[in-house]
């Protein structure tokens, strides 16, 4: 393989693929349970030390975890109220990461500070912006909005590649036909938000009915096809399948994606359904869970061989790969944080 050769294709690219890079947008902390009221935790994030702590209020905050005095992880602090103290000096810090109190004096230094982070919980999880403030809420599906929802988390994996080439999974629409043999020749659409955070592709398309698994699935569940994968700040896939077809509601999957520090990546799969009233509707909504359950499973191993073995280098581009090309520009677009000089690739 000609290293020269894929050097400049990687140094073509501003963000996408890129290791030392890491894009605004919302990152998984920890699930909610782990940290209770009046408990701190601190735990690395993208190749950053926080402090998440939640106050008597039931709020979660989180912090630059070393404190600026000398170095001590607030994480084996304590919260009194709705701040937290050091547990070696003692030195309190409030959620927009002030000091507020020094024990052994009166007067508070100018550099008495800390990086602080939004948080906000969502699908069970804390998530975490790498800002003091969030234009944005976590993304979520148009059609559960103001709805309530169950999510079930599974358990969360890695994969020996960056995040942003994991991510083109769902709407490489070739590795459809080679891998999986669903043969669905499948038209693009794009919307984008205005903020362009968040990007939809939508591929649809007719079912052939040239084998018989193609005509059983063309008799269950009709002659078109379509699914949409929604991107937000290039680490959260929102996957909606099954959409317009007979006999059978959308599913709906959530795909949050953390870069580590080693090139790999950490990715945690969430399935999610509209929380139904009465037992029978309790019912159906644990099916559909289950239903999301196996569509992801019936995919995952074969992918989990390509995205563990893979040396990205797009260079030889097809028409069919149009989806994969209109993402790595969408990313490109997207906004650097402050996280990006400290994130180095081992």
């Amino acid at each position: 393989m000609n290293q020269t050769k894929n050097k400049k294709s990687f140094t073509a690219i501003k963000i996408f693929n890129n290791g030392e890079i890491v894009a605004k947008g919302w990152y998984i902390a920890c699930k909610s349970a782990e940290i209770p009221n009046k408990k701190a935790k601190s735990l690395e994030i993208c190749g950053q030390k926080i402090v998440i702590f939640r106050g008597t209020d039931g709020k979660t905050r989180a912090l630059e975890a070393y404190y600026p005095h000398l170095g001590t992880d607030l994480g084996i602090g304590k919260v009194e109220g709705n701040q937290i103290r050091c547990f070696f000096h003692h030195w309190q810090f409030n959620e927009e990461g002030n000091c507020t109190q020094i024990p052994c004096q009166s007067s508070i230094p100018s550099k008495a500070k800390l990086q602080a982070y939004a948080t906000e919980e969502k699908y069970g999880f804390i998530w975490i912006y790498p800002d003091k403030i969030a234009p944005q809420s976590v993304a979520e599906f148009d059609e559960f909005k103001g709805k309530s929802i169950i999510a079930i988390p599974d358990k969360a994996f890695e994969r020996n590649c960056h995040h942003h080439i994991c991510m083109m999974n769902g709407i490489d629409a070739q590795h459809l036909q080679t891998v999986h043999k669903i043969n669905i020749n499948m038209d693009l659409i794009l919307e984008q938000n205005s903020e362009e955070n968040q990007i939809n592709f939508t591929l649809r398309g007719q079912f052939p009915s040239t084998t018989l698994r193609e005509k059983i699935g063309r008799k269950l569940l009709g002659e078109s096809y379509e699914y949409t994968m929604r991107y937000a700040d290039g680490c959260l896939g929102l996957l909606t399948i099954m959409k317009n077809v007979k006999l059978f509601p959308p599913l709906h999957m959530i795909y949050a994606y953390t870069p580590m520090a080693s090139g790999r990546t950490r990715i945690q799969p969430i399935y999610i359904a509209q929380k139904r009233k009465g037992l029978f509707g309790w019912f159906v909504t644990q099916f559909l869970l289950l239903c999301t359950r196996l569509a992801y499973y019936a995919l995952r191993g074969e992918d989990g061989q390509i995205y563990d073995n893979i040396r990205f280098n797009p260079n030889a581009i097809l028409k069919i790969d149009t989806p994969l090309v209109k993402y790595m520009e969408y990313v490109n677009k997207l906004e650097i944080s402050m996280w990006s000089h400290n994130l180095i690739n081992e």
